[in-house]
């Protein structure tokens, strides 16, 4: 027996790869299976050069074999082993990768999938185990040897005995703390999930002993072991699209994402050239309970060569797809030495925009194909969008703004920017909406009335960020969008202009007038050309509306509470009251001040905001009544 140090600069550095490399402990286990399935794969590379081993690729597999009793968790192949050399070098000098030379040695490609090139998986045992037993004997080879370590105080080699060319680990488990249980690594159940999570596209078979409990005709309780496979080993997204069917897509879905309920669409596809990858991709038909909360963990599973790195990656997805689930495979990514994050580089970046295409793709399809299902998805999901385009000023707008919807005045259905616009009425210019709590608050108010009677179409914008995301986009093909309750809309006939402005003319002093009533609580008090029946509205001018107004306000610890519209009174001339306000101009300006401040409530409580002075409010309508 040979006792030695590692090849390190220190001993510190082993201390660093055991405790602070890997986030889970669970990680052990995967770094194994990759090592053992890496073995296997380089016997099996020269299994199709020299047809004399005679190997068949259904012998090979991994075992894993648990000893609760000792403490003690096995993991065998049969692989194609290591020599003495080959045993100090690759768990001698860490960070030493056997794989990554053989690869090189043999100028394999990158369509070869070697899994573990980094060389460091195998330390992430001493995270679990107090001490380590490595049992190997290489294919060709009529020696065996058992390498043995209890972490940073060096390893003993020794020549042993070993049946059949293969490399057995045996991990003996460290005792319980306060703080950790190791017994969950002995567990038959946790061990089939860690496989289950991590390696079950592994392309070999992973063996355990798995006990059963069985009930005869009396309820009588009996136990059997079975030697079960626990891995599937072929990925649903590595096969032939042509060969799986929608149950085969929704499936997996509800098994490998834990939800009853089918998706709405699935998404597979297979890229080559500048990024190589898999991607099944999954639109949800529901939200998750959290979806909308900040505990909501966006992200797609990420593989490597069929093997589990990260389980969500967030940087597949951008904010406003987030509801999608799914998984992306890929060997080109550049991972971190752990394998359990991503430097970030461009072949990232690439598949991230790939991804985004294909998802953006998959819903305009289904918009038009199947308008039902995208309108169910819609009211799940649709208000992402929204915020989307606001919270990237903008930015995400050519990916976004064919997939909105907003209720409409056409038909009373939700429809899309593309559909109104091709409706429009010829020298239309602008894209007309209206803000309010619904629809039905918003067919009674005043502004609609007249720009409905002129066979106008008019979105209606009934969420809180609705007009946010508007005024960020600004326009839609060149059509600029337009609040019908803020400013003039440029309705009328030159004849009703030439008149109106001969009316604001006359009035001008008794607008000033009720401006100066109501103490700088509106910029101005003018005609309106919006009014057909009401007598009275408010519109905003600049760049804060009264409806964001209305949201901004309504915000905890009143952050936004300075944030006001420049509210204009707007009256409209041929109601009957402009023609009592004239005469009271004349006769009664006390009379005016208070019809002024009623008009002025009456045109709040229309908006949906509150009376400014609820008691001088019920004061004057008492007055009024007498």
């Amino acid at each position: 027996m040979q006792t030695k140090e590692f090849k390190a600069e220190s001993k510190r550095l082993l201390d660093m790869m055991i405790n602070s490399i890997y986030t889970h402990k669970e990680i052990f286990l995967r770094e194994l299976i990759s090592n053992a399935s890496d073995a296997i794969d380089k016997l099996y590379f020269k299994s199709l050069t020299d047809t004399s081993m005679g190997l068949r690729k259904e012998d090979l597999a991994i075992d894993l074999d648990v000893d609760v009793e000792n403490r003690t968790l096995t993991v065998s192949d049969n692989g194609i082993g290591m020599t003495e050399e080959e045993l100090e070098d690759n768990l001698g000098t860490i960070a030493n990768s056997g794989s990554f030379k053989f690869k090189k040695d043999n100028e394999l490609g990158d369509d070869v999938n070697i899994i573990g090139q980094f060389g460091v998986g195998f330390y992430s045992t001493f995270m679990v185990a107090k001490e380590v037993t490595v049992i190997t004997k290489a294919y060709g080879s009529d020696k065996a040897y058992k390498w043995q370590s209890n972490g940073v105080d060096g390893y003993t080699v020794e020549e042993t005995e070993k049946d059949g060319v293969g490399t057995t680990i045996i991990l003996t488990m460290k005792d319980n703390t306060d703080d950790e249980s190791y017994d969950k690594f002995l567990d038959q159940h946790q061990l089939q999930a860690l496989v289950k999570k991590y390696s079950d596209y592994i392309r070999f078979p992973i063996r355990m002993d798995v006990i059963h409990t069985n009930y005869d005709d009396d309820g009588n309780e009996s136990q059997e072991t079975v030697r079960e496979t626990l891995n599937s080993m072929t990925p649903l997204w590595k096969k032939n699209k042509a060969e799986l069917t929608d149950e085969d897509y929704n499936n997996f879905y509800t098994e490998k994402f834990m939800d009853y309920t089918p998706p709405i669409a699935h998404i597979h596809s297979k890229n080559e050239g500048v990024a190589t990858y898999n991607a099944l991709l999954y639109i949800p038909a529901r939200a998750p309970f959290d979806y909308y909360s900040k505990d909501f963990e966006k992200g797609l599973q990420l593989y490597s060569s069929g093997v589990m790195i990260m389980e969500k990656c967030a940087d597949l997805l951008p904010d406003y797809f987030s509801f999608v689930k799914g998984l992306v495979d890929s060997e080109d990514l550049s991972l971190n030495i752990s394998r359990e994050l991503l430097q970030h580089d461009r072949q990232l970046k690439i598949i991230a925009k790939n991804v985004e295409r294909s998802i953006k793709n998959e819903l305009t399809k289904m918009l038009k194909n199947d308008r039902e299902k995208y309108l169910k998805f819609y009211e799940t999901f649709g208000l992402q969008f929204k915020f989307g385009i606001y919270q990237s000023y903008g930015a995400a707008k050519d990916t976004l703004e064919d997939l909105l919807m907003f209720a409409s005045s056409f038909e009373g259905k939700p429809v899309t920017l593309d559909e109104y616009v091709s409706r429009m009425k010829e020298g239309q210019k602008d894209i007309y909406y209206i803000c309010g709590e619904s629809i039905a608050r918003i067919e009674q108010l005043p502004q609609l009335e007249l720009v409905k009677d002129k066979g106008f179409e008019v979105l209606y914008l009934t969420q809180d960020v609705d007009e946010f995301a508007i005024k960020v986009m600004m326009k839609y093909k060149d059509h600029p969008f337009k609040s019908i309750s803020d400013g003039d809309l440029d309705l009328e006939t030159d004849e009703e202009k030439e008149q109106a402005k001969k009316t604001a003319e006359e009035n001008k002093d008794m607008f000033g007038y009720m401006r100066d009533a109501l103490g700088g609580k509106v910029k101005e008090v003018r005609l309106s050309s919006k009014l057909k029946s009401h007598p009275v509205c408010l519109s905003a001018e600049g760049n804060i509306t009264i409806e964001m107004e209305k949201v901004l306000s309504a915000m905890p610890q009143n952050e936004h509470e300075d944030v006001k519209a420049t509210k204009v009174l707007e009256l409209n001339a041929s109601h009957p009251i402009f023609a009592k306000l004239k005469t009271l101009y004349e006769t009664d300006k006390d009379k005016l001040t208070e019809y002024t401040k009623l008009l002025y409530s009456q045109a709040l409580l229309i908006e949906g905001l509150s009376v400014e002075d609820p008691v001088e409010f019920a004061n004057l309508i008492c007055e009024l009544m007498v």
